[in-house]
């Protein structure tokens, strides 16, 4: 089969024939039909991400495709059955292992290429906004690098709560990505003075933040008293300065947020919390925006264009055909 492999740290991922996997007792084989694109992936890659495996190995973190043979003990799932996977990595090759715990099986109402780019950003965003954040209709809401793959899923989820959003991305056109996934006010962050322009736009209850750097130091100054501030990433590629005094006199919580990490500590809530957002998708009240799509030969340059922050919504990468 074909794969994109990691063969050494900070050297680009190459297109590669291995051989396909068989499925060993309690894990399950996925015919890979798409596969999302995620931050992770760039600092796998470097060697950087905080569960890097070592090298040779497969990017990507969360696929969708169809269960296609079974190991020994294997019950709860059957051949042919559509799911969702978050691997943990292995998702960007033309087949997948997986534990049956961490496939979600899929309703008819999504497609598969949707499916793929969901789990990761629709799920960060909900656990971490009603979980964590504890987000309540009327709240102010401020959700950084707010048409990136997470960002926009934290815009179209905090609306969906009835919470006040306010959305900063650079450029007319990222910012009217913000506004048709609920945003009800914008802030441009290529504006001369972004932390200002926050500033003025609080207080806020809750900031969520997959940015990092000098805009999440901006948005940890907005929070009002008694606020939440969600550290969901750092895309910027600099961690915010935190300062303990400033978080003492207001009363404010931080939240640092791995979904993936539910896998281990609160498995329940995780597929709780996805199969919600699988209803509130098959009822129309939410809408995944792909904003690229790419083959796998292609898929090195998606990555790059990802790390520029040159896309809005998710990547998916398809692979085969019939992405159904």
């Amino acid at each position: 089969m074909r794969a994109l492999r990691v063969t050494e740290f900070k050297k680009s991922p190459r297109v590669m024939e291995i051989e396909t996997p068989a499925p060993a007792p309690g894990e399950v084989l996925i015919k890979v039909a798409a596969c999302g694109l995620n931050f992770a992936d760039l600092l796998m890659i470097k060697g950087e991400y905080q569960a890097t495996p070592t090298p040779p190995f497969t990017l990507g973190l969360e696929l969708a495709g169809e269960v296609v043979a079974l190991g020994a003990d294997v019950t709860a799932l059957k051949i042919g059955q559509r799911v969702a996977v978050f691997g943990g990595g292995g998702g960007l090759a033309e087949f997948a292992l997986a534990r049956p715990e961490a496939c979600i099986p899929l309703p008819d109402t999504i497609s598969l290429v949707e499916a793929a780019g969901f789990q990761i950003a629709y799920g960060t965003s909900h656990l971490a906004l009603t979980d964590r954040a504890r987000l309540k209709p009327g709240d102010t809401l401020l959700v950084l690098g707010a048409a990136g793959g997470v960002g926009l899923t934290a815009v179209e989820i905090g609306a969906g709560l009835g919470a006040e959003v306010t959305a900063v991305a650079r450029g007319a056109e990222k910012l009217a990505v913000a506004r048709a996934a609920g945003a009800h006010h914008l802030i441009d962050a290529g504006v001369e003075d972004i932390a200002a322009a926050i500033k003025r736009a609080g207080p806020f209850a809750a900031v969520y933040d997959p940015v990092g750097g000098a805009l999440g130091e901006a948005g940890l100054r907005a929070l009002a008293r008694g606020g939440h501030f969600l550290v969901i990433g750092f895309a910027s590629g600099d961690l915010p300065a935190l300062r303990p005094n400033h978080l003492l006199v207001k009363n404010v919580s931080v939240h640092g947020f791995y979904w993936g990490g539910y896998l281990e500590f609160d498995p329940e809530s995780l597929r709780a919390s996805l199969q919600a957002l699988l209803a509130l998708h098959a009822a129309g009240k939410i809408s995944p925006h792909i904003g690229l799509t790419a083959d796998l030969d292609a898929a090195s340059d998606a990555l790059e264009k990802l790390r520029k922050r040159q896309t809005t919504g998710k990547v998916v990468i398809t692979l085969g055909a019939g992405h159904r």
